[in-house]
């Protein structure tokens, strides 16, 4: 559990938020989307470092504290999205499964809806530009030491991003497919982008991230005839680990599926206004 691999050590960062919040929640949601339990919430402990093979009870109850403030804090998130109208989408990957560029041609598709991402990296503001410069609102979150984004980023983010009424926002989480199927953020649904370039055995080494996900966007497809993917066996792993996973293909530098994968935005948006 992402509790005791110490990425808890430098403070994540949210472009013009300060994240060292208060300990009372505030009840205004008129985008003063802050939190009693700041995100810095200290995953790391005291006793990471001796590095031992087994995990001491206060450990345990630790993470259990850790995610039950999560879960508080994400309730708050789903609660503020929803009486808004907002749709939002937790992005989940390994590093370089094409988050970034499959996010630059949703923008260009979406055509009717408005759209702002959250962008989560351990460091720079590369993706962040990357997005601002189709013209679309972005903020970039900087975890630090961290492995993921939580629901305490997500709604310091929100507050800087301040999203309009009835539109979507996509969260890019930090390339890691273990600790973020761990952490909700108050998001409507989990998409999990997977590319055909990193093995198709991903659904039986990584089952709590198959698990936890809505659908599964397999990415690169165009490079198909040049590596050794069997799509048929990732598909049947990845429903023996979830049997309502939807799968769609994809490739986002081509541009193939990325209309209807838009088109499901448009359809989820339009159901939650």
């Amino acid at each position: 559990m992402c509790a005791t691999c110490g990425c808890g050590g430098t403070g994540p960062r949210v472009d013009g938020v300060d994240l060292e919040l208060d300990h009372e929640h505030e009840q205004d949601h008129g985008h003063g989307h802050g939190h009693g339990h700041g995100p810095g919430h200290g995953h790391g402990s005291d006793g990471s470092a001796g590095q031992t093979w087994w995990v001491e009870p206060r450990t345990v109850l630790l993470e259990q504290d850790v995610l039950a403030k999560n879960d508080e804090l994400a309730r708050y998130n789903r609660d503020w999205l929803a009486d808004n109208g907002i749709t939002a989408i937790n992005l989940m990957s390994s590093p370089g499964s094409g988050k970034t560029t499959l996010l630059e041609r949703t923008i260009a598709a979406a055509g009717e809806i408005p759209i702002s991402v959250v962008e989560g990296d351990q460091e720079t503001p590369f993706d962040a530009d990357r997005i601002r410069a189709t013209g679309c609102r972005a903020v970039q979150v900087n975890t630090g030491a961290g492995c993921h984004l939580d629901a305490a980023m997500l709604a310091g983010a929100l507050r800087e991003l301040a999203p309009p009424r009835d539109s979507v926002v996509l969260v890019e989480n930090v390339g890691n497919l273990v600790c973020p199927a761990l952490f909700d953020l108050g998001e409507l649904a989990k998409v999990v982008i997977m590319s055909v370039t990193e093995g198709a055995d991903k659904p039986l080494k990584y089952p709590h991230m198959f698990r936890c996900a809505d659908m599964v966007l397999l990415n690169k497809i165009d490079l198909l005839p040049h590596v050794d993917f069997d799509v048929a066996r990732f598909t049947a792993d990845a429903r023996e680990v979830n049997p309502n996973l939807e799968i769609r293909q994809i490739s986002a530098t081509r541009g193939d599926g990325v209309a209807d994968w838009a088109g499901w935005l448009l359809s989820r948006s339009r159901t939650r206004s």
